[in-house]
């Protein structure tokens, strides 16, 4: 097998950033003068001026928590489609509920997650992504056809039937959710069956611990994690275990900071927010809900794209205090005249029944009455008092963290 899917891979970073920015200024017009959404959305931005990612970063986030309401509104796709849906080859509706549609042209390309994984035209694979209202298993199976891997749609669930399939069509590699080829490994050996010839494994959906990998090695099974969403596709793929997730080629990853639309610098954690190039659904700066970290360098494998460092939790850390709802994007404006401050957080603490709140920041100044100018700007902003402590920069945790609730009571 080949080591890289295509040359795309290995090429520099400037010629892929030119590459990728010329293929997203396509879009931006395409989107602006044929779906509604964009057209309001990017009304007052010229879209042949997208060069770059300080360009990009300037265009609105479109949050995915959003979707569900704003395709409540305007059905089915929310106003971003640029065709109608009887327009498309496949919809579906994943939980929230959030409307996707499948273009002639398949554009989740998960087919350099597998060549990374090894799976190519020698492999039997069982699918076990749901085949049924969600585009999971359509998605890996669409990505299989194109690394010349036979499938056998295996779904979700009755692990009997699995291990039949692995013992009578010759299954050699898994794709599906990071415990359930456990369980059906485990059933096998219960029953006696052999599944020595399983070696692969493509895995997402859910978290891969250590543990959970080494016992699959111990098994002899090489297992690879990939990040993506039904909407976006593939976002970024393992290649090297421990070394993080090469991003995809067919999509702009930024970290910003949660609540906001704002890059951080490269090995801070923030929000993960993805554009992507489907001229038929634009998706222009979609935050995830999911955090993470650029990693600095490159891949130890040759890949040339930046790195994620894996899932790191949610961005949305809304917290109810004292009968109201504070928001990450609320201490995001609280902070964001003051070019002085590095990282801030909104620490919530209960004693005795009583919640307070303490506005943490990184600054080195102090002076000129900025705690008391902070403390207004938070009770104006949030409707509710706090303190403000000063750290010395850089002192914070790097956990992409706005508000840390500490309190043990449900709220």
């Amino acid at each position: 097998m080949a080591k890289f899917y295509d040359a795309l891979e290995a090429r520099d970073q400037q010629e892929r950033e030119a590459a990728q920015f010329a293929a997203l200024r396509e879009v931006l017009g395409h989107a602006k003068a044929t779906a509604p959404y964009w057209r309001e959305a990017l009304a007052q931005f010229d879209c042949d001026a997208v060069t770059d990612r300080a360009a990009l970063a300037r265009l609105p986030v479109l949050r995915k928590s959003e979707l569900p309401e704003r395709q409540e509104r305007t059905p089915p796709f929310g106003g971003l489609a640029t065709r109608p849906a009887g327009g498309f080859r496949r919809v579906y509706l994943s939980p929230g509920p959030i409307a996707e549609p499948e273009t002639d042209a398949p554009h989740w390309h998960f087919e350099r997650a597998l060549h990374a994984a090894g799976i190519g035209a020698e492999d039997v694979v069982a699918n076990c992504f749901a085949y049924h209202m969600t585009p999971a298993g359509i998605m890996f199976d669409h990505a299989c056809a194109g690394v010349g891997a036979t499938v056998f749609p295996a779904g979700i669930g009755n692990t009997d039937q699995q291990v039949e399939a692995i013992e009578r069509l010759g299954i050699t590699a898994y794709i599906g959710t990071p415990d359930f080829l456990r369980t059906i490994l485990e059933k096998a050996d219960a029953k006696g069956v052999d599944t020595g010839a399983v070696k692969k494994a493509l895995v997402t959906g859910g978290p891969l611990f250590p543990a959970l990998r080494d016992w699959y090695a111990a098994r002899g099974i090489a297992v690879r994690q990939c990040y993506g969403t039904a909407e976006l596709g593939l976002i970024a793929y393992e290649t090297t275990p421990g070394d993080g997730l090469v991003t995809s080629e067919q999509a702009i990853v930024e970290i910003v900071r949660p609540g906001t639309g704002d890059p951080v610098a490269e090995g801070e954690v923030g929000e993960v927010v993805v554009t992507t190039f489907n001229p038929a659904y634009p998706l222009i700066r979609l935050a995830t809900g999911d955090l993470s970290a650029i990693m600095p360098g490159q891949s130890p494998c040759g890949r040339t794209a930046p790195r994620l460092r894996g899932w790191m939790g949610r961005a949305d850390q809304t917290t109810k205090v004292r009968g109201m709802f504070v928001h990450p994007a609320q201490v995001a404006r609280t902070v964001k005249p003051y070019p002085e401050i590095g990282r801030a957080r909104l620490v919530v603490r209960e004693t005795e029944g009583r919640d307070s709140l303490t506005l943490e920041v990184e600054s080195a100044q102090q002076g000129d009455g900025l705690a008391q100018r902070l403390g207004e700007a938070l009770r104006a902003e949030c409707r509710l008092r706090g303190e403000v402590v000063f750290h010395p920069p850089g002192s914070l945790p790097n956990d992409g963290k706005v508000i840390d609730d500490q309190r043990d009571i449900a709220v």
